[in-house]
């Protein structure tokens, strides 16, 4: 990485949330301004099986970014934070231009980008870099907060540039924003991992253990927190990596949304997620604890799919939609319990574990939402002219999609509900051995946990997660 040290200036001020904020807001706005294009493009290059196909696209994006997620996260561990920054948003945005250039190239080149499609594992590292124990919770609701907010405004801005100039200004547009983001990272952005964590030696070796994503996977077993926290990510995140990859097709093809309609949901829906994991999740975090704050959030999600299942009328997605933005707390909570219980040095490597966990969901979730919709016949049959304001119909419509219009979210319900049932079991505080005076401060402002080595000898595996400590958020928010 001598390289990208070299050609990186050392940024702007000191590290902060607002630096991986910034980073999160402009990847994903670009993305967003493409919301109404991507679904005109993705009919046009796959007219048959639309629904199958998206699955597919996304799935093999997720998969790739299961098995890089562990390496990008355990190299960000050594070599620092900013070089991988770059990376991941380089990639992420590569497709970009090739919309217009290439569709076949456009969708290929988005599957294969899924290597380092890891941003969120290294924005979380970075995060934690630079937060106490107590501030975590709520610099992780911002980051997810911020990717909301992105969703606000993006996707309406898309849509009318769309039906005023056409695509092609979108896709420049888009691909603007995309460099203006990786310029940012280039030279705004400073450098969180602390020099006295990293290696003497850019080479310092990376073991296949640590690259190998099934043997972060086999890791998981080492800690029964760990264990059943990646359950519980595994099981809510699956539905909701399907739902991410063709609710807004699903919008336009079974309820009838106009793109017009779709970007406004988008943004109704992205203000109250903004507002429930900034202002909601820190006084539930406070209120009513780390634990109870993820089971909240799981019930909401459980409401939203079931509504999303059964609902017909746009004012049912409408009230889903609230719902939804409510179930957005539970992610920041469940990074903020693991986080708070790893070791400095291991953050890179533990978020990379998690986003690896949601990465094989964003493989598996995708192309089982697409192959529901297949079995139950529901495909797309005139997206242009939906574009134009018709309303598109549905192909060969059942008996059962005619009482059942989603049959992909009543099946996420039900694996939202194992999740619930499995997040029970998640102690409230990992050990009965507390050991408040764990932590110290690194020069860069970021609490860290120090090693005890009493106690650690006797067990033949070491935990990944350290012991909490037995008061959660005692400070308020500054």
């Amino acid at each position: 990485m001598l390289f990208f040290e070299n050609i990186c200036p050392q940024g702007i001020g000191e590290p902060s949330v607002y630096h991986a904020v910034v980073v999160i807001f402009l990847e994903f706005f670009a993305w967003g301004l493409l919301t109404t294009p991507m679904l005109t493009v993705l009919h046009q290059t796959f007219p048959q099986h639309t629904f199958l196909m998206n699955g597919l696209i996304h799935g093999v994006k997720g998969l790739l970014s299961f098995l890089s997620a562990p390496l990008i996260g355990a190299l960000s561990d050594v070599w620092g934070r900013k070089s991988f920054l770059l990376l991941t948003v380089f990639f992420t945005c590569a497709p970009i231009p090739l919309m217009k250039i290439s569709p076949w190239w456009y969708f290929a080149v988005i599957s294969m980008s899924g290597v380092f499609a890891v941003t969120f594992s290294v924005i979380f590292a970075y995060v934690a870099d630079i937060t106490q124990e107590h501030e975590r919770s709520t610099a992780y609701g911002l980051v997810s907060a911020t990717f909301a907010a992105s969703l606000v405004t993006s996707p309406a801005i898309g849509a009318y540039l769309s039906e005023a100039y056409g695509d092609t200004l979108v896709v420049i547009l888009a691909t603007a924003i995309a460099l203006l983001d990786i310029c940012f990272i280039l030279v705004a952005v400073p450098e969180s991992l602390p020099e006295k964590m990293r290696p003497a030696s850019w080479g310092a070796p990376i073991s296949w253990e640590q690259a190998d994503p099934f043997a972060s996977l086999r890791k998981v077993g080492q800690d029964s927190t760990v264990l059943l926290i990646c359950i519980t990510v595994f099981l809510s995140y699956l539905p909701e990596a399907g739902q991410y990859s063709s609710f807004f097709l699903y919008l336009k093809q079974v309820i009838r949304f106009s793109s017009e309609t779709v970007a406004a949901f988008i943004a109704v829906v992205g203000i109250l997620s903004i507002l429930a994991q900034t202002v909601v999740l820190g006084i539930l975090m406070r209120s009513i604890g780390n634990k109870n704050t993820i089971l909240l959030g799981l019930g909401f999600q459980i409401l939203q799919l079931a509504w999303y299942g059964f609902g017909s009328q746009p004012w049912m997605m409408w009230a889903a939609g609230a719902v939804a933005a409510m179930s957005s707390i539970t992610f920041p909570a469940i990074s903020a319990i693991v986080s708070r219980n790893a070791d400095p040095d291991q953050q890179g490597v533990v978020q990379g574990m998690i986003t690896g966990i949601r990465g094989l969901c964003n493989g598996l979730g995708p192309a089982l939402y697409g192959f529901v919709f297949y079995l139950f016949h529901v495909e797309l049959t005139d997206t242009d002219g939906s574009e134009k304001g018709a309303k598109p119909n549905m192909a060969n419509p059942t008996d059962e999609s005619a009482i059942i219009p989603g049959p992909p979210f009543l099946f996420g319900a039900c694996s939202v509900l194992l999740s619930l049932l499995v997040a029970l079991f998640i102690p409230e505080h990992t050990g009965p051995g507390m050991r408040p005076g764990t932590y110290k401060k690194h020069n860069n402002g970021a609490q860290s946990h120090s090693h005890s080595p009493q106690g650690s000898g006797a067990e033949g595996k070491e935990p990944l997660l350290e012991d909490s400590s037995p008061r959660l958020f005692e400070e308020p928010e500054s």
